[in-house]
């Protein structure tokens, strides 16, 4: 088929379709069984998926994300908590660099626009990732997360700004895995081997 006829039929489709504006339906948000601690469920749902909460006691958080990048060989960094330390082997992203840039990052940290209960997802929009590969070249990767950040489901993540202001916005969920070789579970499959989130208020 040419191009003309493929747009004549198009136009043709365009001019006689119905003239009807159908309202959107209703979608509840499923709140009846929202857990009261959003924070808990978060943080069941993240071990669930094979990541882990970086514990910092009742320390300051940035102290325990220092310590967790201590020797771990190249560090990119995409949060202003950790910034660029050549000594420390911490290598801050900047929107200049090529994606490819970040293949030979250790530990990738950025922070997430907010969590989900539900399933103990992060949101990684392009705004946080500053190059969007920061969020699965690296082999390892840890997630900052204001915890007043964590809605209770899916129903109230999609309803969030995100989706609309960004040209990429991603669900991380958990570490790379795969189980289709003899069931055998492998983490890094396909993206990062470990993922590990920080609850840190943002500022």
């Amino acid at each position: 088929m040419s191009a003309s006829s493929r747009e004549a039929i198009f136009a043709a489709i365009r001019a006689n379709r119905p003239k009807v504006e159908a309202p959107l339906p209703a979608v509840p948000l499923f709140d009846v069984n929202a857990p009261a601690d959003l924070v808990a469920a978060f943080t069941k749902m993240v071990e669930t998926m094979g990541g882990k909460i970086l514990e910092h006691g009742e320390g300051d958080p940035i102290a325990a994300l220092r310590a967790a990048v201590a020797g771990r060989g190249v560090v990119a960094s995409a949060v202003k908590e950790l910034p660029d330390d050549a000594a420390q082997g911490v290598r801050a992203i900047t929107p200049d660099m090529a994606p490819t840039s970040l293949a030979d990052v250790e530990v990738s940290v950025v922070r997430a626009a907010f969590g989900v209960a539900e399933t103990g997802s992060v949101c990684l929009p392009d705004s946080r990732l500053i190059v969007n590969t920061a969020g699965f070249l690296a082999q390892h990767l840890i997630v900052l997360l204001d915890p007043t950040q964590i809605v209770a489901n899916l129903h109230h993540a999609y309803r969030r700004p995100e989706w609309r202001r960004h040209a990429y916005a991603v669900f991380q969920t958990g570490p790379s895995a795969t189980a289709d070789i003899e069931g055998v579970l492998i983490h890094g499959a396909q993206g990062v081997r470990s993922l590990r989130v920080l609850f840190c208020p943002e500022t």
